[in-house]
C-alpha cells in the first residue's frame, strides 16, 4: 500500500526580509515633536506666568490707569487694549518663553540628542511652532473671557485674526531659536528679556503704532508692531492689514533662513 506524503493546504507565505532603511515621515515626526514641546511647555511654572498672567496683569491695570495716563483714544479703552494684549501673550510664548526653553535646551544637551535624530531643523522650528500655537489657543481663550467680562465689544474678522496670530507666532519664534542658537544659556535669558521690555514698553503692541508720534512709521515695520496693527485691525473692524501681514511674513522668512543657517544643535 502506497503512502501519500501530506501537503499543507495554506503553506506559509515567504517572509521578505530585505531591509528597508528609511525615517518616520516629516509629518509625524513634526506632531511627536509638537506634542512633546506642548507638554514641557504646560509644566513650566515660570513660562505659564510669563505668557498668561503678565498678558492679563497688563490688560487689568490698563483699564484701571487709562484715566490717569491721559490716552487719547478712538474707542472704549478695552476695545483698544484687549487686541494689543492678545498679539503681547504671542509675543511672550513665541518669542520670550521659547527662546529661554530653547537656550537651557541646548545647554543641557537635549538638542544635542534631538540633532543625533532624523529630525532637521526646520522640522524642530515647526514642531515648536505647532506647540505654541497649541498654547496661544489657551492665552487666547482666558484673555478673551477677562476682556469680554470688562465690557470688551469686538466686531471680529477671524480670518485676518487667525492669520495674523499664525503669522506672528511663526515670526517670532524663528526669531527666539535665532537668538537661542547663537548665545550661551544665560546671554539668551538676559538678551530675551530685555529684548522683550523693549518691545512691550515701545515695540506698538499693547497700544497703537500712531501712539508714538515720528516713530509710528518705524515701529510699524517691527514683529510687534505688525502683529498689533493686525490683531486690532481684526477685531476692532473686521478688516486685513495687509501691510502688516506682509511685514510679519518677511520677518518670518527672515527669521527661518537666518535661523537654519546658524542654529547649533549644542
Amino acid at each position: 500500500m502506497s503512502k501519500q506524503r501530506w501537503r499543507d493546504p495554506h503553506p506559509t507565505a515567504r517572509l521578505d526580509l530585505t531591509p528597508a532603511p528609511g525615517s518616520t515621515p516629516l509629518a509625524r515626526q513634526v506632531a511627536a515633536q509638537a506634542s512633546m514641546e506642548t507638554r514641557l511647555l504646560l509644566r513650566n511654572g515660570e513660562q505659564v506666568v510669563l505668557a498668561l498672567v503678565i498678558p492679563l496683569l497688563v490688560l487689568f491695570g490698563g483699564v484701571a490707569g487709562a484715566d490717569r495716563l491721559g490716552l487719547d483714544l478712538d474707542l472704549p479703552v478695552i476695545d483698544v487694549l484687549t487686541p494689543g494684549v492678545l498679539a503681547l501673550a504671542v509675543m511672550s510664548t513665541a518669542f520670550a518663553s521659547l527662546a529661554i526653553a530653547t537656550g537651557y535646551e541646548r545647554r543641557y544637551g537635549v538638542l544635542k540628542r534631538l540633532g543625533a535624530s532624523p529630525l532637521p531643523r526646520h522640522g524642530l522650528l515647526l514642531g515648536k511652532v505647532g506647540a505654541l500655537l497649541v498654547v496661544e489657543v489657551t492665552q487666547i481663550a482666558v484673555i478673551a473671557a477677562a476682556a469680554l467680562a470688562l465690557d470688551w465689544d469686538p466686531d471680529p474678522g477671524w480670518l485676518p485674526a487667525v492669520l495674523a496670530v499664525v503669522l506672528g507666532t511663526s515670526a517670532f519664534a524663528s526669531l527666539g531659536l535665532l537668538l537661542a542658537g547663537l548665545l550661551r544659556a544665560e546671554a539668551t535669558l538676559a538678551a530675551a528679556n530685555l529684548i522683550y521690555l523693549l518691545l512691550v514698553a515701545a515695540g506698538g503692541v499693547v497700544l497703537p503704532t500712531t501712539s508714538y508720534g515720528a516713530l509710528a512709521p518705524v515701529i510699524a515695520w517691527l514683529p510687534s508692531g505688525a502683529l498689533g496693527d493686525a490683531l486690532r485691525a481684526a477685531l476692532q473692524d473686521g478688516s486685513a492689514d495687509l501691510t502688516s501681514l506682509a511685514v510679519l511674513l518677511g520677518w518670518t522668512v527672515i527669521g527661518a533662513l537666518l535661523t537654519a543657517r546658524t542654529f547649533t544643535w549644542e
